[in-house]
């Protein structure tokens, strides 16, 4: 089902091939150092979860966002962005599914916590906006089975099917970032149609862990909805995307 994706959305999304487009490989040895980006600061509050749903490409924890509650300031950015939502990326097996690669290295899955720039009135205006959206992007490595994560993963039954949602509640989405929160930065786009060139795309260079039987459960979710024949969701990441000359910064040395 997305295999008829990436390649062929150009066809109805000009902008797949826009001078900066999402995801890319990050060369840690040609992103430059920049002594003027400050650390992240993330200040999430668990009472503004809300629900979750299996929207037929992945499925996403979504977040009140009409008060600065949860919010990203700091780091590349200015200003004030809102959480509104976060959503994973995976493969079929565990030696892809990340949308970002670090030379070339694919990991199993991609964490998104995706937030908009409150100097505009909603989340739809500022998506359409060069500094509009503030997207953090976390790898998930093969590892400890991660307890965090698991309260997501327990939910999945209720949301098989695509177009299922159930309430989540007083989930702090904080516990699924990793230690540290050195950053790589660049001028990015979203992944999925309409594929807009407004995401300052923040990608921790440290991982979080994921085991290999919770990678199983992500493939236990449907891309297709009850009654239809059965289609596990699986690789809905788009690969990697021309840079076109475009600077990628690092927070650390």
């Amino acid at each position: 089902k997305v295999s008829a994706g990436p390649d062929k959305w150009s066809d109805n999304f000009p902008i797949a091939n826009g001078p900066r487009q999402s995801p890319i490989d990050i060369v840690p040895g040609d992103a430059s150092f920049d002594g003027g980006l400050k650390p992240l600061k993330l200040k999430y509050d668990p009472s503004t979860c809300l629900e979750i749903l299996n929207n037929g490409h992945s499925f996403q924890v979504t977040f009140v966002d009409d008060t600065d509650s949860s919010t990203l300031t700091d780091g590349p950015i200015s200003g004030i962005y809102r959480l509104k939502q976060f959503h994973f990326h995976w493969g079929a097996s565990d030696d892809k599914g990340s949308e970002h690669t670090v030379a070339g290295t694919k990991y199993p899955a991609e964490l998104h916590l995706v937030h908009w720039n409150t100097k505009y009135a909603s989340f739809g205006e500022a998506a359409s906006q060069p500094d509009g959206l503030a997207v953090v992007g976390v790898f998930l490595k093969i590892g400890a089975e991660n307890a965090n994560l698991q309260k997501v993963l327990d939910v999945f039954d209720v949301i098989r099917a695509k177009g299922k949602q159930t309430s989540f509640a007083n989930f702090d989405p904080a516990t699924l970032l990793p230690g540290s929160l050195d950053y790589w930065t660049y001028d990015g786009s979203l992944t999925t149609p309409p594929l807009l060139e407004s995401v300052t795309w923040i990608v921790c260079k440290e991982p979080i862990s994921v085991s290999s039987g919770q990678m199983a459960k992500f493939r236990s979710l449907l891309f297709s909805a009850e009654g239809e024949p059965e289609c596990c969701m699986v690789d809905n990441y788009r690969p990697p995307q021309p840079l076109k000359g475009r600077a990628v910064r690092a927070s650390f040395k």
